[in-house]
């Protein structure tokens, strides 16, 4: 039982051992606490000075708005600025500025491309973003160097570098895609008129068969067949009066020779009078298809008049045997002959105008029946042409867009940087932060000087407590001789404590002040 609340004990944290340890060692542990502190703290006067000089670059949006003019440059503005850093990040960029402010002069022994890369490593360029959308809306210029002036200088030409090389930039890809947009809309261009001119050619090599000729086709399809129905009609009509012309002649020619006609009349009257009354059946049928002023109309009503004057004359005649009588009579064969010669030639013209229709007939009926083949074929030249079309409106829209975009670029319009501040003199170091030193080497004493306690403890043989004689007699301990202190002993004890807590203090009060000194001088 007893062993085992000893064993309890063990397991719990003596803290009495550990007072007995910061009583006994707090002189070892203060001194390296000081120490550490002190070497740490005096570095950062030792080490050289740098300033840092540093100015706000925001990132104005354009001015006008992008539903009016869109801007037609890479949208992504980290990408944009990585590439602008890189460009001033260069070595001729860099070489400029050490030749106008002539850096790095007391740095003999360097060459040029040691200096240049010696400022590139000293500029810094942090962005700005907005915390709700992560969008960059600023970024930060910033450069060190050993002297502030020349520190803000360089701040300076670096941040005017950023503003122009970001208008340059941003010109030259507007510039840049106007160009290509113009390229692609001059081929565009081409394109279509080839396009074109495969229509027009088509539709040249069809003309009259085109779909859209279709109306027109079949209306004079209409027409064509309705002249083709007058005209058949009007030769029936003819070839009828030829034989009745071709039979009154052979009847004339029977009845003169016996001197009589069949009612006793003379042969010249029966010859008028059958003339009149076929000019008239002649002039019925016609009236019934056109009116009176178609030339046919009005020629078959002079005739009529005219037989109607040779009758008249003809009855005002003698009825003798003389030569003159013989004449007259003779009259109205040689007119029926001369009538029946132009029904031939009438039916002549009608059979040749029959002819012409029935080919202009079949001509558009060919038309028509090759429509749709042609329709086909047009609508896949169409086609092609419609895309290259809407094509080359597409480019010629964004080439319109572009130029606007291209412009405002150049009136500086366009998204753009500007410095919110001039760059910063520095008043104190950027490095070394002398009041970090002072924490750091305070935190650096603390473990220096519990690495002494803790190396002094390790190697120290000596029994300093109860418990560690406990653990070296092989029995239990049944009674203790209390220590007996003198007032030498005392008195002793009491300046060990006086002069460690004013170590303590002393040392605070240092640490303390070598921190405000840093704080206010940085």
């Amino acid at each position: 039982m007893p062993e085992q609340i000893e064993e309890q004990e063990s397991m719990q944290p003596d803290f009495d051992q550990y007072l007995d340890v910061v009583r006994r060692r707090h002189m070892q542990f203060l001194v390296p606490v000081f120490v550490g502190w002190l070497l740490v703290w005096g570095s950062s006067w030792v080490l050289p000075v740098s300033y840092k000089s540093s100015t706000l670059i925001l990132v104005e949006q354009p001015t006008m708005p992008e539903s009016y003019v869109a801007p037609n440059v890479n949208e992504n503005l980290q990408d944009r600025l990585q590439s602008i850093t890189q460009q001033i990040l260069s070595q001729t960029r860099l070489m400029m500025i050490v030749n106008k402010l002539n850096l790095y002069a007391d740095a003999k022994g360097k060459s040029q491309e040691d200096k240049v890369e010696a400022l590139r490593k000293d500029i810094s360029v942090d962005l700005v973003k907005d915390a709700r959308n992560q969008e960059i809306t600023a970024f930060r210029v910033s450069f060190s160097a050993h002297d502030p002036v020349m520190a803000q200088k360089v701040t300076k030409e670096l941040t005017q570098l950023f503003i122009d090389e970001n208008l340059k930039v941003r010109e030259e890809q507007s510039q840049g895609t106007t160009n290509f947009i113009e390229q692609q809309l001059e081929t565009a261009r081409v394109a279509l008129a080839a396009q074109e001119a495969k229509v027009k050619q088509f539709e040249a090599v069809h003309e009259g068969a085109l779909p859209s000729q279709q109306a027109s086709n079949l209306q004079i399809l209409a027409g064509l067949q309705g002249q083709l129905q007058n005209q058949q009609d009007a030769l029936n009509t003819a070839k009828q009066q030829r034989v009745y012309f071709q039979t009154l002649i052979e009847q004339y020619k029977s009845l003169h020779a016996s001197g009589r006609s069949i009612d006793g009349t003379p042969t010249g009257i029966a010859a008028l009078d059958a003339q009149l009354y076929s000019l008239q059946t002649q002039l019925t049928d016609l009236s019934s298809h056109y009116t009176d002023s178609y030339p046919d109309v009005q020629k078959v009503k002079a005739q009529i008049a005219k037989t109607e004057r040779q009758k008249e004359e003809l009855l005002a005649a003698p009825k003798t045997g003389s030569k003159k009588a013989i004449e007259t009579e003779s009259t109205p064969l040689l007119q029926l002959q001369g009538q029946l010669q132009a029904n031939q030639m009438e039916i002549a013209s009608r059979e040749r105008g029959i002819a012409g229709l029935e080919a202009r007939i079949s001509e558009y009926q060919g038309r028509l029946n090759a429509e749709p083949a042609t329709e086909q074929q047009l609508d896949d030249i169409t086609r092609g042409y419609e895309q290259s079309k809407a094509n080359y409106d597409e480019l010629l829209k964004k080439k319109n867009n572009s130029v606007m975009a291209t412009s405002m670029e150049q009136m500086q319009q366009g998204e753009r940087f500007t410095m919110l501040d001039p760059p910063s003199l520095p008043v104190k170091p950027d490095f070394p932060n002398r009041l970090k030193f002072c924490g750091f080497g305070f935190l650096a004493g603390l473990g220096l000087g519990g690495a002494v306690v803790f190396l002094l403890e390790f190697f120290d043989d000596r029994m300093h407590g109860e418990k560690e004689l406990k653990t070296l007699l092989p029995i239990n301990v049944m009674a203790e001789i209390p220590e007996i202190e003198g007032s030498v002993d005392l008195e002793k004890q009491k300046r060990r404590k006086v002069l460690g807590w004013a170590m303590a203090a002393i040392i605070g009060a240092i640490i303390i002040a070598g921190s405000t000194f840093s704080f206010i001088l940085g």
